[in-house]
């Protein structure tokens, strides 16, 4: 994994075997499996449509469960990083934060995660938001 400085408008990842490759082949693969069926409609022509398409949910699926998992995880580093930097009596308000509103604040510095927190649940803010708020940002090289 390459260390490079990360910020909110450079933090996303493209990968780009699946990004370009394999999703420009499906692409592809539908169009035409959609031309095939026109101009020479049959059974056959529309079960290549159908598994096209099925190929294409595949995956976004595949794509989807390895991501959630991610979620999962940093969900509960955060509520681990949160419990080692917090005082002890604001511990109760970690379980009250989202798991959106978690994710957004695994880019924060420890000094600063704890106070992002606090204004994630009294502001409500999104990931996004939070991300806009922070100022000394604690990049995540392992994100796929």
């Amino acid at each position: 994994m390459t260390k490079h400085t990360q910020s909110f408008k450079s933090h996303a990842k493209i990968d780009p075997p699946f990004h370009y490759g394999l999703f420009s082949v499906l692409v592809l693969n539908l169009v035409l499996a959609f031309f095939f069926l026109w101009r020479h409609p049959s059974l056959a022509t529309g079960w290549f449509v159908v598994l096209s398409f099925v190929a294409f949910i595949a995956l976004f699926r595949m794509r989807q469960y390895p991501l959630k998992v991610q979620d999962r995880v940093i969900r509960l580093e955060e509520r681990l990083r949160l419990q080692a930097l917090a005082p002890s009596e604001w511990h109760a308000q970690i379980y009250k934060l989202t798991e959106d509103q978690l994710i957004g604040l695994r880019f924060a510095s420890d000094d600063e995660v704890v106070e992002l927190a606090k204004q994630a649940l009294e502001q409500n803010l999104t990931r996004k938001q939070i991300k806009e708020r922070i100022k000394s940002w604690r990049p995540d090289n392992w994100r796929i």
